[in-house]
C-alpha cells in the first residue's frame, strides 16, 4: 500500500518486530520484500506501531490481515485474533471509516463483524466493514500484490465499494480485474479458490498412485493433461503434495463451515483431498525405507529441503519436515538442509540434525531425499556427491531433478509417480 502512494502504519503486538520493521528489516524471507519494506520506510509512507489507538486516529481504511489458524481439537478455524483487533481497534475510532477484512474466514464472518463493529463503535462514528481476501502464493507474495490477477471485493454499499477503488487506483488503471460481490461471495472467493488449488494437487497425486503399480509415467501424464486448455498445466505437478499454513487448514475450516450450514455432503470430497496429500508423505517415507533395506536403524538420511516450498523460510505444515522427523522416529539418523529455512526448523523441529550445505549433509548419507525443489538442488552435480555418500541412492519427491543424469553418475532414483525400475528395491 506504501509503494501504492498510500501512508501506511502497520501495527503488530510483536514489540521485537516492530522494532525491527521500524528499521526495515523484514521479519521472514520471501523475495523482493525486504528491498520494498526498504524503500518505503526511508520513504516516510511507511510507518510501524504496536498500538491500536494510534491506527485509529490514522488512518480512514484498516485492513485486518491477522492469521486464522486451525482451531486444536477441531477442524474449525480460530477468529480471536481477527476479534481482537475489532475489539481493540473499534472503541478507539474517532472518524467515519471503512474496516476492511483480508482475512481467510468461514463463509458468515464478515456479517457477524459488521454488526459487532458497529456496537464496539462509538455513537456518532460510522464505520462499515467489507471484505477483500488475499491471493498471495508464498515466494510471489510481492509480485501478487503489485500485479495481482485479480481485486474482489465484498461491500454492503456503493460507497464502500468507491473507497476500495480509491485504494486501488492505481492498480485498476494498470487494468487488474475488480470483482465487485456481497460480503459471503467475497469470503467464500478465497476458501474456494484455496479448496479447487488443493484439490488439483490431490487429484495429480491420486494420479501418480495409480502410475506406480500401472507402469506409468505422472510427469508425462501432467504435460498431457495441462495442454488441456480446460486444466492446465499449474498445481498439476506430483510429488510430496502442499503444506504451509493455508491450504490444509483452509479446506479443513470450510468442512467444519459447511457441516455447520447443514451441506457437509457437499464438500465430502475434500476430506479425500486431504488424505491423499496425508498419504504422500507417508508413501515418501515407505520409498525411503525400501532403498535402506526395509528398516531405517542405523542408517544416514539425508533431507534437501525444509521449508514447505521454495522461495520462502516458512515450515508450517512443511511435508519436508514430517517426513524427515517420521524417519527419525524409526531409528535413522537424519540430517536436514535448506537454503533459507534452517533456523525456523531448528525452532520447530528441534531434534533433527541440520547442515548449512548440502555436501555436509549428505556425508555417508544411505538414502537422500529431496523435499523441497530449491533451484540449487536442481543444480547440484551428482557425480560429486557420490562421493560422500555410503550409498548413492535418491528420492526425487518433487520430480524435477534431471533423471538420465543422476543415473549416468550411478545413482538409484526413485520418483513419485512413476513405475518401480527393474532391480530397484
Amino acid at each position: 500500500m506504501a509503494d501504492l502512494g498510500h501512508d501506511v502504519l502497520g501495527v503488530d503486538t510483536d514489540e521485537r518486530k516492530i522494532l525491527a520493521l521500524t528499521e526495515g528489516q523484514a521479519p521472514f524471507y520471501e523475495p523482493g520484500l525486504a528491498e520494498l519494506l526498504l524503500s518505503t520506510v526511508r520513504s516516510g509512507k511507511l510507518r510501524f506501531s504496536t498500538s491500536l489507538a494510534d491506527a485509529a486516529s490514522f488512518a480512514e481504511v484498516h485492513f485486518i490481515c491477522v492469521g486464522t489458524p486451525q482451531l486444536p481439537g477441531s477442524l474449525g478455524a480460530d477468529l480471536s485474533y481477527i476479534e481482537a483487533v475489532l475489539q481493540g481497534l473499534a472503541p478507539n475510532l474517532r472518524e467515519d471509516c471503512l474496516v476492511v477484512g483480508k482475512s481467510t474466514v468461514p463463509v458468515g464472518t464478515a456479517t457477524r463483524l459488521a454488526a459487532r463493529l458497529v456496537e464496539l463503535a462509538p455513537p456518532g462514528i460510522s464505520a462499515h466493514l467489507a471484505w477483500n481476501p488475499e491471493f498471495l502464493r508464498e515466494g510471489f507474495a510481492v509480485e501478487n500484490t503489485l500485479r495481482p490477477d485479480r481485486l474482489v471485493v465484498g461491500a454492503t454499499s456503493a460507497e464502500d465499494d468507491a473507497v476500495l477503488r480509491m485504494v486501488y487506483a492505481p492498480l485498476l488503471e494498470s487494468g487488474t480485474p475488480y470483482i465487485t460481490t456481497d460480503l459471503a461471495t467475497a469470503e467464500l472467493a478465497k476458501v474456494a479458490a484455496n479448496s479447487f488449488l488443493a484439490t488439483k494437487i490431490s487429484f495429480i497425486n491420486a494420479m501418480a498412485n495409480v502410475c506406480e503399480v500401472a507402469g506409468a509415467d505422472v510427469v508425462t501424464l501432467s504435460e498431457a493433461l495441462g495442454h488441456d486448455t480446460r486444466i492446465g498445466r499449474r498445481f498439476l505437478s506430483a510429488g510430496l503434495g502442499f503444506g504451509g499454513g493455508c491450504l490444509g487448514k483452509d479446506i479443513r475450516a470450510f468442512i467444519a463451515r459447511a457441516t455447520e450450514l447443514g451441506v457437509a455432503d457437499s464438500v465430502h470430497f475434500l476430506e479425500q483431498v486431504d488424505e491423499i496429500n496425508s498419504g504422500r508423505r507417508r508413501r515418501v517415507v515407505d520409498i525411503a525405507r525400501e532403498l535402506a533395506g526395509g528398516i531405517f536403524a542405523g542408517m544416514n538420511v539425508a533431507v534437501l529441503g525444509a521449508a514447505f516450498k521454495p522461495e520462502t523460510d516458512d515450515v508450517r505444515d512443511s511435508p519436508a519436515l514430517i517426513v524427515a522427523a517420521k524417519i527419525r522416529a524409526e531409528g535413522a539418523a537424519v540430517r536436514v538442509h535448506d537454503p533459507k529455512a534452517i533456523e525456523n526448523a531448528r525452532l520447530a523441529v528441534p531434534d533433527l540434525d541440520y547442515a548449512d550445505n548440502v555436501i555436509k549433509a549428505c556425508e555417508g548419507a544411505d538414502v537422500i531425499l529431496h523435499l523441497t525443489e530449491w533451484q540449487e538442488y536442481r543444480e547440484l552435480d551428482p557425480a560429486a556427491l557420490r562421493a560422500v555418500v555410503r550409498s548413492p541412492q535418491i528420492v526425487d519427491a518433487r520430480n524435477i531433478l534431471p533423471l538420465r543424469k543422476w543415473q549416468a553418475a550411478g545413482w538409484t532414483v526413485r520418483s513419485m509417480g512413476a513405475a518401480v525400475p527393474a532391480g530397484s528395491a
